[in-house]
């Protein structure tokens, strides 16, 4: 038969999460010192992680979306000068600020092919001296455009290495923690001169609070980290392919069209 009386105790039950949010921070108050040393540093691991994390994603999303503009731009207008106009503001667009450093090139490709063609006008200059000269000019574009996407990848990539960190770390500094805590709980025991549960629990559970910081700290990092490796390995993927694309066309557009027909006037 059921006991009426032991219903009405449920209600009691609604508060536990409270009672154990308590205890969680009665815990955390009557730690050791050690293991409060180690809560402290895990919180400051946890924090700059967060941090990273939000900046980490606003920048990728705000760059994937600046890269389809740019793309859309770039394949619809083949004037490359109204294309660095409209890639001033561009700037989270790691392709935008390749395409940027590829101008910069092309625009010193131009300048020695008026050079070249004032030579080639006054006849000192043969069309071997002007194959070299367009083997040159797109061995240097394409250090530049290498260059180029390795500073982003870089600038992509900065501070991504304190989330594997975390990641590797907080877990091992937590059971640090742990292991002085219980270390001091049976060091306490023995003081004592007595091992019942009531003595041993506290001790042993004020301690293993440390070891759930440390993977609390190091699972969103864990995660964090490897979505963006995902994301930037993507990026980076596209502006290969990007770098590709962009030699073909200054070659087809500014070296053929502009040296090659020069040297057989």
């Amino acid at each position: 038969m059921i006991n009426i009386p032991f219903i009405t105790q449920i209600p009691v039950g609604i508060s536990l999460g409270g009672a154990f949010e308590h205890d969680v921070v009665q815990m955390v108050i009557h730690a050791g010192l050690m293991v409060k040393f180690v809560l402290w540093v895990l919180l400051l691991f946890s924090v700059i992680s967060w941090a990273i994390i939000f900046v980490k994603y606003r920048l990728l999303r705000k760059a994937k979306q600046e890269t389809a503009i740019f793309l859309e731009l770039f394949w619809e207008d083949k004037d490359l000068k109204s294309i660095y106009r409209e890639c001033e503001d561009l700037e989270y667009s790691p392709m935008a600020r390749l395409f940027v450093a590829g101008y910069a090139e092309v625009s010193r490709i131009r300048k020695i092919q008026a050079s070249a063609g004032s030579q080639n006008s006054q006849g000192t200059a043969g069309s071997h001296e002007y194959l070299r000269s367009q083997q040159a000019i797109m061995d240097n574009l394409r250090r530049s455009l290498r260059k180029g996407t390795i500073d982003q990848m870089s600038r992509l990539e900065r501070a991504i290495s304190f989330l594997a960190t975390t990641g590797n770390t907080a877990p091992f500094i937590g059971l640090f923690g742990t292991v002085w805590g219980i270390m001091q709980a049976f060091r306490g025991i023995g003081l004592k001169g007595s091992a019942n549960l009531a003595v041993v629990a506290p001790g042993i559970s004020e301690a293993l609070i440390a070891t759930a910081a440390g993977l609390a700290a190091a699972i969103p990092a864990v995660v964090a980290f490897n979505y963006f490796t995902h994301r930037i390995s993507a990026l980076g993927a596209e502006m290969d392919i990007f770098a590709s694309d962009f030699l073909s066309m200054v070659e087809r557009q500014f070296v053929k069209k502009s040296i090659l027909p020069r040297t057989h006037r």
